[in-house]
Parts: structure tokens; sequence; C-alpha cells
């Protein structure tokens, strides 16, 4: 490192915990794969557990998909948390193997955030979930996962405050349904904060939402075009959010595509949850498909990580 003086300093001589909060603010792939390579004191604290009390790996789902580098990344990052682990982000290559080994290794663990997971199943989330108690923020988007397995992370988490259900919005007025709308009705009453971008709940669902979720500070209803929200269900909307995002609001904050599907009949419409990927060519389940050993410990993370 160089100053403005053209003074040259050493980036060994910060204090240790100058340095632990800079390597903090880098995700999990470049602290494995760069960060701690760089120096015996850097790959110490690297290997500190309350380094890895957070977990991201955003964004990463298309590099090496197909031979689980990504997974196993993963899961020796989660190993080093030793428990610790409070908040974790993974984005397209989760899978049920996966999210069951967080879960069993991260019992405390608050914030969990899944995008485009679409190998995780009702039956891989409910399992998870069976273990996460102490959950608080949940993001679930665009993934392939039905108002069942809501219910069940509903009665499994019950100090749930937060809760982002996002799928892509679609202008099919008559493709309706509740069943998510009423899983988060009846099973999630501490909700503050609750985001449904795209669904296909009515009036009837967001009623049943104000009904059962009775600390509810915040919702996002953006491209929910089948709810009116007008008469008393708007101004009862108005009066209990301090936050409201209504069917039409911008999506200029939103981060991810927000391009309304508004092709094809009806009948040609997938059901809520379908990501556009479900529907592509055969191809695309080989790309997304891990193949190698069905347990994570027959892989070398010598070798793998610091190789």
């Amino acid at each position: 490192m160089t100053t403005a003086e053209g003074e040259s300093r050493n980036w060994l001589e910060l204090p240790l915990d100058v340095t632990a909060s800079i390597l903090s603010r880098l995700g999990a792939f470049e602290i494995l794969k760069s960060a701690q390579n760089v120096c015996s004191q850097w790959r110490k604290i690297c290997k500190d557990p309350l380094m890895w009390r957070s977990i991201d790996m955003h964004n990463l789902g298309y590099i090496a998909a197909e031979d689980r580098v990504l997974e196993m990344m993963c899961v020796h990052a989660v190993d080093r948390s030793c428990g610790h682990l409070l908040d974790i982000n993974i984005e397209y290559f989760g899978t049920d193997e996966l999210l069951l080994n967080i879960a069993e290794r991260s019992s405390h663990l608050k914030r969990l955030r899944l995008v485009s997971c679409y190998n995780i199943s009702d039956e891989g989330l409910s399992k998870a979930a069976s273990k996460l108690p102490f959950l608080e923020e949940l993001e679930i988007s665009y993934c392939t996962i039905s108002k069942d397995a809501l219910e069940t992370v509903g009665r499994c988490c019950p100090r749930l405050k937060s809760f982002k259900f996002n799928i892509r919005g679609c202008r099919r007025f008559r493709l309706e349904s509740d069943d998510e709308a009423l899983a988060i009705a009846q099973t999630m009453p501490e909700l503050h904060h609750l985001q449904l971008f795209g669904n296909k709940l009515t009036d009837d669902g967001l009623q049943a939402i104000l009904n059962g979720c009775p600390h509810l500070e915040s919702l996002d209803l953006r491209q929910c075009f089948n709810v009116s929200l007008v008469g008393n269900l708007e101004k009862r909307c108005v009066e209990r959010m301090k936050n409201l995002r209504r069917p039409y609001d911008s999506t200029h904050d939103y981060e991810f595509d927000a391009e309304v599907h508004d092709t094809g009949s009806s009948d040609e419409d997938y059901p809520s949850g379908i990501s556009d990927i479900d529907l592509m060519s055969d191809d695309y389940d080989d790309y997304f498909e891990f193949s190698g050993a069905s347990d994570f410990s027959d892989y070398d993370d010598e070798y793998l990580f610091f190789g």
C-alpha cells in the first residue's frame, strides 16, 4: 500500500481487528479462493469462527456449478463457523442436501436467503426448517416452493419476523391463488415485514394476512395484480403499514428482473413459484444437476481450497 505522499506501508502492520474487519467485507468465495492465501496471518484470521457468522455466496451459481465446487465451498465455510453462523445467503446452487447440512450445523441461524435455488424442494425446506427454531428472517425468491412447505416453515420457526416470497409478476388476472397467503396468515403471526412480489393472491388472501399477522408494519405487494387495494381494504393497509408498496408501484429499487410475464393464454401460464428455467430444454437440467459423490466428506478440502 502506498500513501498519497508515496510512502509505502505494509498491510501486515495493521492491527488484527482492523484486518479482520476488512476481510469480513469480502464474500466467502473471495476469502476461500484468494484472501486466506495471502499470508499466514491472514490465513489465521480467516480461520477464526467469528469471521463466519455471516456467509454471503450470492450470484455465484454459474461458476463451475456442474462439479459442485460452490456447494463444497459453502459447506466448508459453514464448518468454519463452528456453530456461530447467524446469516447465510446462497443463490443458484442450493440443494436439499446443502440446506439440511447448513441447518444441522447452525441451529441458531437467524437469517436465511434462498434465491433461484431450483434444487431445493418442499421436503428439503421443511426438514431444514424443523432444525431452525431461531430463524427470524427468511427470503425465498424464484424457487419452486409450495404452500405446504410454507406452513411447515411457519410452524417450525415461531420467531419469524421478516418473510420475502417473490416470483415473477403476471397480468393474467384469472390466475388467482390465495394458497400461500393463507399459509402465511395461519402460521406466521409474528411477522413485521412481508414481501410478496408477483404473488397471485387476491383481496381475500390479503384480508387473511392482515387478520393473521397483527404485528405487520411493512408490506410489499408490487406486481400482485389480483389485489385491488381499494375501499376499506386500502384504508386498513394505509392505517397499519409504516411502509406499503402497492401492486403498481415502481420497481426501480427491486434487485431482480421485474419484467412482467404477459404473453400467451392463461392455460399456457405456469403456476405460482415455477420459474422460467423450469420450462427450458432438458439441457438445463444437466447444467444445474450436480455430479460427483453424494457425501460432502468425499471431497478433500485442502485440494479444493488451498491447493
